[in-house]
């Protein structure tokens, strides 16, 4: 490959194709470097995840077109497909750079300078209250080596190679200004993937290669055996823990740019690790809050929410390899005229989905904790009912507020149940009766589901110190309304600690629900201790083939 010496409009597409590959390659290497790590959306996944929205707006440009079009695909993709605060925050980096890119028909040493000094910049305002030792300092460092490699007279390919060493120079001190990093003994993740953007351009400059990921045996585990997502953001971008602000809550915000101050403010008061980035009235809003309903009623004052994600950072669950996979639900739709009042629910397994499907539910949304499904996606599922009165189960606290927008975008009338859980939302459904009217349905399924007491048992994916004691990697844990209850060796024995923590004298039924990981030894243990410990406690026993959690329980 020859040596450019200005990059045109194709290799600033090519570069973000290659980015795109390194990000899917090393992605799993990102992502143990996690300081509030999890088996689930983090950080590597999330900037994998918004490049590959950039490259399918690249996709669909027409052979030949400019910078201009290039960097308009790169800007919106980026936007729209922003996923977590690191895809956020990457967002802005790109669009940084495509705003200086998209001023020339091609850009030179200066150009690229300039655009790695802008896109540092914007990065920097969009996030109300940046920490060191982060993306955003690995960001200013690369701008920074850029323009003294530019000051030294240097070539396109000297500008690039003094951004990526100024760049990779930061993020090795990162851990220097992080305690979080220096006690993992890891180096910031988001800046980790931002140093490959830097590989990327280097590839498409002068053809060198991008970097092999290290060997993930070599990755000693750190942070948080609850699982999560885009865990830098927490322990380093705000300064948040395990014990910090409970749920993430992402959304596009169609609104004038004139009344985005206002709304920061407002969302400062609210909670940490903020990031607002867009303009020309679309806008990626990011926030860590305890208080899921003034985050999106802040959005009202100002325009127009949409695409809400909402994601409990406590009890995140990962289905994502469950749903990119395709197991999905075999099981067909109900036969007959649809009924008076109709169930939608969100389920993640195909035994669950059974379960569902024999008490009453008429259609499914799959998807969970990890992969909130869309409004659209529930939106279709209530359409297609048949009904005029759609009653939604989300089974996922993190799925509530994205149901309770469907009831607004059609004319059926549409009501949520809010069940936090799998088990909730099949107590709710022993009160539903299709033949009568909604309101009734509403008021009795609440009324049933806020009866059961949901807990599971999961395996820890990294050391750390939890209410129930400290946690090494691969520790079985018993967790009940986001709290670790107990901490054992296996399955069977984590359960055991579990229910017997929160079973009380008043419970009557535990309803036991096998996932994956689940044998039936194990299960044999647990239905025997239930007996031998609590004999007037009655169980059932179901298959629901659910991903990580080989047991979920709900006790009534």
């Amino acid at each position: 490959m020859a040596t450019r010496a200005t990059l045109a409009a194709a290799d600033v597409a090519a570069a973000m194709v290659v980015y795109r590959d390194a990000l899917r390659h090393h992605q799993q290497a990102i992502n143990r470097l996690n300081v509030y790590p999890v088996p689930d959306g983090d950080t590597g996944t999330n900037m994998a995840l918004t490049l590959d929205a950039v490259v399918s707006e690249l996709e669909v440009l027409d052979e030949g077109a400019g910078m201009p079009e290039v960097c308009s695909a790169v800007s919106h993709g980026s936007l729209m497909g922003a996923r977590g605060n690191s895809g956020v925050i990457l967002s802005q980096l790109l669009r940084g750079m495509a705003e200086r890119f998209g001023a020339c028909s091609t850009a030179d040493p200066a150009s690229v300078a300039q655009a790695l000094v802008t896109a540092s910049e914007l990065a920097q305002q969009a996030v109300v209250r940046p920490v060191e030792g982060t993306i955003l300092t690995v960001a200013r460092a690369a701008g920074e080596g850029a323009v003294e490699g530019l000051d030294r007279g240097g070539s396109l390919v000297a500008v690039v190679e003094a951004a990526r060493e100024a760049a990779a120079d930061a993020l090795a001190r990162t851990p220097s200004m992080l305690d979080a990093l220096a006690r993992a003994g890891v180096v910031d993740a988001g800046g980790t993937g931002y140093l490959l953007f830097l590989d990327a351009l280097a590839c498409v400059v002068d053809g060198r290669p991008v970097p092999e990921p290290p060997p993930l045996e070599a990755m000693g585990p750190t942070g948080s055996p609850v699982a999560d997502g885009d865990g830098w953001e927490r322990g380093q971008l705000s300064g948040a823990g395990v014990a910090g602000l409970r749920y993430e809550v992402m959304y596009l915000l169609d609104a004038p740019d004139d009344t985005i101050p206002d709304f920061k403010e407002v969302w400062a008061g609210l909670g940490d690790s903020i990031v607002v980035v867009g303009g020309d009235g679309l806008w990626n809003c990011h926030i860590h809050t305890d208080d899921i309903g003034a985050a999106i009623e802040a959005a009202l004052d100002a325009g127009r929410p949409r695409d809400i994600r909402v994601t409990d950072l406590l009890e995140q669950v990962e289905e994502e390899r469950w749903v990119r996979e395709g197991a999905g639900l075999s099981i067909e739709e109900p036969p007959g005229p649809a009924p008076a009042t109709s169930v939608v629910a969100v389920v993640a397994g195909e035994g669950i989905g059974r379960i569902f499907r024999s008490l009453g539910v008429h259609h499914m949304v799959h998807g969970g904790q990890s992969m909130n499904p869309s409004t659209a996606e529930i939106l279709a599922a209530v359409e297609a009912t048949g009904s005029r009165q759609v009653i939604v189960l989300p089974n996922n606290k993190n799925i509530v507020p994205v149901a309770e927008q469907v009831d607004a975008l059609t004319d059926l009338e549409v009501r949520v149940v809010p069940t936090g859980s799998t088990v909730e939302g099949f107590a709710a459904l022993l009160a539903y009766d299709p033949g009568s009217d909604l309101e009734h349905n509403v008021a009795a399924m609440k009324a049933s589901g806020a009866r059961v007491l949901p807990a599971e048992v999961t395996q820890a994916v990294r050391a750390a110190q939890t209410e129930a004691g400290p946690v090494a990697e691969g520790d079985w844990i018993g967790v009940s309304r986001g709290a670790v209850v107990s901490v054992a060796d296996s399955p069977a024995a984590a359960a055991f600690a579990l229910l017997d923590r929160i079973l009380t004298d008043e419970h009557e039924l535990v309803t036991l629900i096998e996932g994956e990981g689940a044998t039936p030894a194990d299960t044999r243990r647990i239905t025997a201790w239930l007996h031998d410990e609590h004999a007037d406690v009655a169980t059932e026993v179901h298959r629901g083939g659910q991903p990580l959690y080989p047991y979920l329980f709900g006790i009534e």
